[in-house]
């Protein structure tokens, strides 16, 4: 079949596109190609959005045949967590029938070089963005996300990270030149003379193992970091939040077949009920790469066992801020009270432990003591979720039953300075809706520790009372180093403690946010500029994304002749 995708076609359409991220990385200044309002998707505002709702309602108790081979049945079962069943059901694989095929194009994706399989993978990404809205509908219905979370953290903010793994795979592929001339002088003797051509292989099949929570977020690094790589990627979705990426594999087959190339370079591997097949996956030996994001135990596992791939794993750490002094109490505690509300929590980047002197602190509003803290950051919460519409609308809903339990037995902990709520869902009746909870624990009780030093993933957050800011920054220190932490935030207004603090971070490899009290918040990272994670502390053995996420996915294979 003749590509209907050429070559100059897509240099037109995505060179200067690449272009523009290679500059991106290099600078780490703001850049987005894809916009995060919902109403700059189409020309007719409130249509647009209504036709995006429609498209999704379209999929529901349909089945979604993306012609892979080895197809053995069908798998459905998907519940939103907002109580609406999506009856959307996926094929099953034969893994012995489609990890071959996967492989049979691979040589062709890897003779096309870096620079054609980049240009390919940004055709898939604006395919992507062209289905933006209906893509918020899949993410929402399957993360429990609210519907703007869903639409720009599921859309543009995932295809912008895509599209930042596809720069730094290109830029490290082409930091090799393709080939050489190389003369070695030999005295009165002819020189030696070579001529050398340095290819970029791909190790094979890379499994992307997705996240219920953010999953288009979370799994676009490793999908084009490795596919840009010449790479086949399969994708194992989490069992309740399948129909993004499946629409996401479904988009890519169909580019690469307009591209000339093998659509099985690209498939998705859904799973049936309790069937735990990223075990078997992950250690097949056809898998060279993985990647995945969720729970620390899986993820130990994952780096312990799939010897044969190279592993790249975002698991879970606990998050901390340290409040010491305040420059802009107010804006400190509408910051905080956001990223503690934001999407109920469940974001491996919220904060957990906020450790404040239980001496008080020093602000612009006069001494707060640690009760007075507490006491008005909670308030400030309640505030901002005292509108039952606009909770919902920045809370979402519980993503599974597991968070609802630990939520309430965080309860139990301590002192509780702020109580849950259940709130209705004006539209999802069936919706779990929680605010957060807030507890006082005592750093120098050893019975507290439990509770602080572990992940509580949800709306949950400890106000830790500690005897000094050092005993803070130590604190701080020891929960890197033996839980990890995706985020760290600092607020402080003394010179010496932030040098204190930032030596922590550079020490252990936490990324650190400081004095936030505006509109940018510690739980959240612009890509192009932010680094998520470090892959230097327990949290992440990766960052998303540096040139490491990409650079081991190949390697170069020289060959060498006489000239």
């Amino acid at each position: 079949m003749a590509a209907e995708l050429t070559a100059q076609q897509l240099t037109a359409q995505h060179r200067p596109t690449l272009d523009r991220a290679l500059e991106a990385i290099r600078t780490r200044a703001y850049w987005s190609p894809h916009p995060e309002h919902p109403k700059a998707y189409g020309e007719n505002g409130s249509l647009d959005l209504a036709a995006g709702k429609a498209a999704f309602d379209v999929l529901l108790g349909t089945r979604l045949d993306l012609g892979q081979p080895g197809t053995d049945g069908w798998v459905d079962g998907e519940t939103s967590p907002y109580g609406v069943e999506l009856g959307v059901s996926y094929p099953h694989a034969d893994l012995d029938v489609l990890l071959p095929a996967m492989k049979a194009g691979m040589r062709a994706w890897r003779d096309a070089g870096a620079e054609t399989r980049a240009l390919v993978c940004l055709e898939i990404l604006k395919r992507i963005g062209d289905r933006t809205l209906e893509f918020a509908h899949a993410v929402m219905h399957t993360s429990g996300q609210a519907f703007m979370m869903a639409f720009q953290a599921g859309g543009p903010h995932a295809q912008d990270r895509g599209m930042e793994a596809v720069a730094y795979a290109y830029a490290e592929q082409t930091r090799t030149p393709g080939t050489a001339e190389w003369t070695k002088p030999q005295g009165k003797r002819d020189p030696l003379a070579l001529t050398k051509r340095f290819t970029p292989v791909p190790r094979g099949i890379g499994l992307v193992v997705g996240c219920n929570t953010f999953p288009t977020w979370n799994g676009y690094p490793g999908l084009f970091a490795s596919l840009a790589t010449g790479n086949a990627v399969l994708v194992k979705p989490h069992p309740r939040a399948v129909l993004p990426l499946a629409l996401t594999v479904q988009v890519a087959r169909r580019v690469l077949t307009e591209a000339g190339f093998d659509p099985n370079l690209v498939a998705l591997a859904a799973e049936r009920p309790g069937e735990g097949i990223a075990k078997t996956l992950a250690t097949r030996p056809e898998i060279r790469i993985v990647d995945y994001t969720g729970s620390t135990e899986f993820g130990d596992w994952l780096e312990a066992n799939a010897r044969q791939a190279q592993v790249y794993t975002e698991k879970a750490g606990v998050n901390t801020v340290i409040v010491e002094s305040v420059g802009d109490y107010r804006g400190m505690l509408a910051n905080l009270a956001f990223s503690l509300s934001l999407y109920s929590g469940q974001m491996c980047t919220t904060p957990q432990n906020l450790l404040i002197p239980r001496d008080g602190v020093t602000t612009d509003q006069g001494p707060k003591s640690f009760d007075e803290v507490v006491a008005d950051l909670a308030q400030a919460v309640d505030g901002l979720l005292g509108d039952d519409t606009r909770a919902v609308g920045l809370l979402g809903a519980l993503v599974n039953p597991g968070v609802k339990d630990r939520l309430e037995a965080a309860a139990g902990l301590g002192e509780v300075a702020l109580a849950s709520r259940g709130i209705a869902h004006p539209e999802f009746p069936d919706a779990v809706v929680r605010t957060p909870v807030i507890v006082k624990l005592d750093g120098a009780k050893p019975d507290d520790e439990a509770a602080y030093m572990s992940e509580c993933f949800g709306p949950v957050s400890f106000a830790v009372a500690v005897d000094s800011a050092s005993d803070a920054a130590d604190l701080l220190r020891r929960t890197v180093r033996e839980k990890g932490a995706m985020t760290v935030g600092a607020y402080t207004t003394s010179p010496e403690f932030e040098e204190e603090v930032r030596e922590v971070c550079l020490e252990e490899a936490a990324q650190l946010s400081l004095n936030l009290t505006g509109g940018v918040y510690v739980n959240q990272t612009a890509a192009f500029s932010d680094f998520h994670g470090s892959g230097g502390n327990p949290a992440a053995n990766a960052a998303l994304t540096d040139a490491a996420f990409v650079a081991n996915r190949f390697r170069v294979v020289e060959v060498r002749r006489e000239a």
